[in-house]
């Protein structure tokens, strides 16, 4: 099957079986066996024949992208099998947001690189998305709503949004006991960014669309956020793998645990994407695999006490 592969895309290229077969040294028969061992497994002629020339048929050019794409995942598959065996070198590139970057990436990448001493890695963290063709990078964490892209995306982990708040300010302003209190409250919001997908929505409540809370402090940093709400300025919504730590440590109390955000067509989650066809694809592979096992199923910052 390989072998008729090759001779199909050799011969759409050159349009000419003897040009194959002069330069794989071997006779044209050999060539046209193969082409016809082909046209018999698809069930359908990929050449047009004539004594001067060959031209693919229609079913040749739907045909062509296919063989081509069968041949290069069978190579990816064994570059895969090949960087197995040998232990992986060289430098690998990785783009994520800053804080995510900061909390979670750095400790797997601790890890891989005592896994594989042989690898380097270039670490960038940004909360501008980096366009990975343009910087020449390997992998990037992207948070939220994937657009269509030629990357290649693997899913790490929903992105789950918890509303929570301090004891502190528990206990001068009380604790809001439905979605609707939290309009009396101060809520600790997003400045000049979008809000993120969801924000403040919960089933049900308000005809399932954002409460439009309000308080004394904004900003578009999830970092100024976080220390806002632990310094008990007000009630914060983030994302669990940012307040996971400080729930389990009761430095914030995780509020409508019961409610859920309303059901969403496209629901954000937090993706591990690659460019196909780096020559570090093995690389930016294993290290996808290797996240995804530090991360786990449900993600380590999704299993938290008192959280639904």
């Amino acid at each position: 099957m390989i072998d008729a592969l090759n001779d199909f895309l050799a011969v759409a290229a050159c349009g000419s079986f003897s040009q194959v077969a002069k330069k794989q040294a071997v006779a044209v028969s050999s060539v046209t066996r193969k082409i016809d061992w082909l046209e018999a497994e698809v069930g359908s002629r990929l050449f047009h024949r004539s004594s001067r020339r060959v031209v693919l048929t229609d079913a040749g050019e739907q045909f062509m992208p296919r063989a081509r794409n069968i041949l290069n995942e069978l190579a990816e598959a064994k570059e895969a099998i090949s960087s197995a065996n040998d232990d992986p070198r060289g430098l690998l590139s990785i783009t994520a947001p800053t804080i995510f970057g900061r909390l979670h990436l750095a400790p797997a990448i601790a890890n891989f690189l005592r896994r594989y001493p042989g690898v380097e890695i270039e670490l960038h963290l940004s909360d501008q998305v980096i366009d990975l063709v343009e910087r020449r990078l390997d992998v990037a964490i992207r948070i939220g709503l994937l657009p269509d892209s030629d990357l290649h995306a693997v899913t790490l982990a929903p992105l789950r949004q918890i509303t929570c708040v301090s004891p502190s300010y528990i206990e001068h302003a009380g604790k809001p006991e439905e979605p609707g209190d939290l309009l009396h409250h101060d809520c600790i919001t997003v400045a000049t960014m979008p809000a993120a997908a969801g924000a403040w929505c919960y089933e049900g409540v308000n005809r399932n669309q954002p409460l439009p809370v309000s308080g004394c402090l904004r900003t578009d940093d999830k970092g100024g956020m976080l220390q806002g709400a632990l310094a008990g300025l007000g009630i914060v919504q983030l994302p669990s793998w940012l307040v996971f730590e400080d729930i389990q440590a009761g430095r914030l109390i995780p509020l409508f645990a019961d409610i859920p955000q309303p059901s969403q067509r496209a629901r954000p989650a937090i993706h591990a994407v690659r460019l196909p066809g780096r020559s570090h694809e093995v690389k930016s592979k294993l290290f996808i695999a290797h996240l995804q096992q530090a991360v786990g199923i449900p993600a380590y910052w999704d299993v938290l006490r008192g959280v639904g």
